[in-house]
């Protein structure tokens, strides 16, 4: 795996290439990482993987033709080439009017922001294995825990540099950690499985494993015996495992290529009360540590802490140069990207401002309600806001979450949900993407 500087100095001949072939503009990334992973299940190493890849990939302009190129092999020769075969695959590429570099005016010319993204630490096989061990046998050691799907530790890195004909050249280093379990509970026909994770930038970061471990188990044995429930409009509360995903539907349909496809269900709610007054949600690329950081976007522009929903209004799109281009607008710094093509445009570090009410109090009040641990299925379309997704959870019962329930669906409209949601005030910085427990009213539970 290269460094940064040497992966610039790589990216500046692959371009210096383009450009020798014909490309009247281009840029180039480059991705590589490496990591290892430890599973163990019933107390024994299972197995020790080791991934390690890199990778170029260069993007050329001929006028408003373009076409990309990948190639793991770095060598200069085998750039040059990969340079020369993009730019005869422009020339034969249909012309798209909005297809470009990033404005030049708008790029980041330095200093990156420090984000604390790569820790020195660099854990063995053997400590990983010891931390794999640890989160599986807390897990097992729960009463009522018959069997193990396994522990699992792993540590990688991942190093990122972009260049582009028009003066761009920067990069990153990042670390990443994590720590798994999961476990069955039961026997017979009434097992329930189970599982807790966690991620960090940091080694020292990660929760303890015999903690994560314990989660695993304890969830597991909450889930035995499920029952099913009738068919019914009641409240929904989303415990923070899954809450996320709704704003992860949320940033689907506001992306750029979304709005120019006019596939979006909220196509026309630029600037619109899309939720209650009371929500804010914050993209925060700038957060230390966070597990989508990042200093500038995947065209080289500066990125900022954003309020995508501002008390409730819809403030912006996420937009790379191309779709801002095709909606007369000025790019957002929310450009992605991998090696093989074009970028287009996505959220990094998510969250949803904490509210004014605690877990307790949300459920409080609830006669009879469903509250949601696990969604299964991608039951969500985008063009029309419809949701349908198999859930899995408990059953509330005058303010009190009582027993396990399975095998039921739950669907509303995201419109209607977005505007009754009520979030609790448990937000905790833990992943990409962080959500409090909320509470949506007047969606329909479908039973078996």
């Amino acid at each position: 795996m290269l460094t940064v500087p040497d992966a610039l100095t790589r990216l500046d001949s692959t371009l210096a290439a383009a450009r020798a072939a014909g490309a009247d503009a281009a840029d180039a990334l480059y991705v590589g990482d490496g990591s290892t992973s430890v599973s163990v299940r019933l107390g024994k190493l299972e197995d020790i993987g080791r991934s390690e890849g890199e990778e170029i990939g260069i993007r050329v302009f001929i006028g408003q033709q373009s076409a990309s190129v990948s190639s793991s092999d770095l060598s200069p020769q085998a750039l040059a080439i990969a340079a020369e075969r993009a730019v005869a695959m422009a020339r034969l590429a249909p012309e798209d009017k909005w297809a470009g570099l990033a404005p030049q005016d708008r790029l980041l010319n330095g200093p990156f922001a420090d984000l604390d993204l790569d820790d020195p630490c660099d854990p063995s096989a053997e400590t990983l294995r010891d931390v794999a061990m640890a989160a599986e046998d807390a897990a097992r050691a729960v009463a009522g825990v018959t069997n193990s799907e396994g522990g699992g530790a792993s540590a990688g890195r991942a190093v990122m540099a972009l260049a582009t004909s028009t003066g761009f050249r920067g990069g990153k280093s990042a670390t990443s950690y994590g720590c798994s379990a999961s476990v069955l509970a039961g026997e017979g026909g009434d097992m329930q499985r189970d599982y807790a994770w966690h991620s960090a930038r940091h080694f020292t970061d990660l929760d303890d494993a015999a903690a994560i471990g314990r989660r695993a188990g304890i969830r597991a044995v909450r889930r035995l015996g499920p029952i099913k429930l009738d068919t019914a409009a009641m409240p929904i509360i989303f415990d923070p495992r899954v809450s996320s995903g709704l704003v992860g539907h949320l940033v689907g349909a506001i992306t750029g290529s979304a709005i120019t496809r006019g596939t979006s269900f909220l196509k026309d709610a630029l600037g619109t009360q899309v939720f209650d007054s009371s929500i804010t949600i914050i993209d925060d690329p700038l957060r230390l540590r966070g597990l989508r950081s990042r200093s500038f976007d995947g065209e080289g522009l500066a990125v900022s802490r954003t309020a995508l929903i501002d008390r409730g209004v819809l403030t912006g799109w996420l937009l790379d140069a191309a779709s801002a281009r095709q909606l007369g607008l000025q790019p957002t710094g929310h450009a992605a990207r991998g090696t093989s093509g074009p970028p287009g445009a996505g959220a990094t570090n998510l969250h949803m401002a904490p509210g004014s009410v605690s877990p307790a109090g949300l459920i409080a009040g609830i006669k009879r309600g469903f509250y949601v641990t696990e969604l299964i299925g991608m039951g969500v379309n985008g063009l029309t806001g419809d949701y349908s997704r198999g859930a899995s959870g408990f059953l509330i019962e005058d303010g009190e979450i009582t027993v396990a329930v399975a095998e039921v669906t739950i669907a509303g409209n995201l419109k209607d949900m977005f505007k009754a949601l009520t979030p609790a005030d448990d937000l905790v910085f833990r992943h990409a993407a962080n959500v409090p427990t909320i509470r949506i009213d007047g969606m329909t539970v479908a039973g078996a």
